[in-house]
């Protein structure tokens, strides 16, 4: 899945139980079972061309775009504040590929970090592949050597972690980037709206939601974020606006040939929190150095350019 700062490898942002039995909580993507997962698997056609020359995959009416602006502004107040954010997250991952239709082909569950405006954590604990049906019961099971994505932004470089390889690509970020919000994918403007700047990077609507939530849905408008994915979906809580879910649906997503996407769950997310206030928050993870058997790997950083990869590609990972 996001293999570069462009797709924070949500953070880089999280559907469906381990067992396969979907929370109550969470707007769910398995096969037909709610009107929420029907929604997102059947996606909305885009309007006629000659009706949209802006290219937009769907038209606004003014009411409709009244209506998000006011929940975007809402949004940008509750976050606005954030300097401090953690969240352990669930991961499921759908490809016709790697796993039957409605069954997850991958799992996976993991912490991530953000300390505003450059700093950042992304780590996959456990990871899970498809391994059959027995019993009328999907399995899973881990892959001896294989294991999630694990990244560090200190401000000053990108650090990959490569556990497969036992290497890590230490990426020196330019002097321009130092002390700015680097995070440019669908998971940091999750933490920390700014509404302008979504306008302009996402085609955005509001769709319909269960009480107590927000659902957007996000397409991007450049190209570089099209070839990573075709549009994303946000939900988050109505009230204090903190992430609960999100969507990423694969750049070539169609609900009956390719419906390959990844669905995110937040848990315990928390902002600005008395325990991340001590004065060693940060340095519990920032400071985070490979181990001295590791091969390291020095570059300069480049936002265009994919991460290593630290999945096989059988499903594993967004295509």
């Amino acid at each position: 899945m996001m293999r570069n700062l462009a797709k924070f490898s949500a953070i880089s942002l999280s559907l469906l139980a381990l067992e396969m039995q979907p929370s109550a909580a969470q707007p769910q993507l398995q096969g037909q079972q709610t009107q929420q997962g029907q929604q997102a698997q059947q996606g909305q056609p885009p309007q006629a061309a000659a009706a949209n020359p802006t290219g937009a995959p769907f038209v606004l009416q003014p009411q409709e775009q009244a209506a998000l602006d006011q929940v975007l502004l809402a949004w940008q107040q509750q976050s606005q504040g954030t300097k401090r954010l953690e969240s352990k997250f669930r991961r499921w991952h759908y490809d016709l590929i790697a796993a039957p239709a409605g069954v997850h082909s991958s799992w996976s569950e993991g912490v991530l970090k953000y300390g505003a405006p450059d700093k950042g954590l992304f780590r996959v604990d456990t990871l899970k592949f498809f391994t059959g049906i027995v019993e009328a019961k999907a399995t899973y099971a881990e892959t001896p050597g294989q294991f999630g994505e694990h990244w560090v932004c200190n401000g000053q470089a990108l650090l990959e972690f490569d556990r497969t390889k036992k290497e890590c690509r230490i990426q020196q970020l330019p002097p321009e980037l130092q002390g700015k919000e680097i995070f440019e994918s669908p998971l940091p403007f999750v933490f920390n709206l700014d509404a302008a700047k979504i306008k302009q990077r996402y085609w955005l609507k509001q769709l319909e939601a269960p009480a107590g939530m927000v659902v957007i849905e996000a397409h991007p408008k450049l190209q570089s974020d099209r070839a990573q994915y075709k549009f994303v979906r946000i939900i988050i809580n109505a009230q204090n606006f903190l992430p609960q879910a999100l969507i990423l649906f694969g750049p070539n997503f169609d609900p009956e040939t390719a419906p390959s996407y990844d669905h995110y769950e937040f848990l315990d997310v928390q902002r600005n929190s008395i325990a991340s206030g001590i004065a060693n928050w940060a340095d519990l993870w920032i400071k985070e150095t490979p181990p001295s058997d590791w091969k390291v790997i020095n570059d300069s950083y480049r936002p265009n350019a994919p991460l290593q990869a630290t999945q096989p590609n059988d499903g594993s990972a967004i295509r």
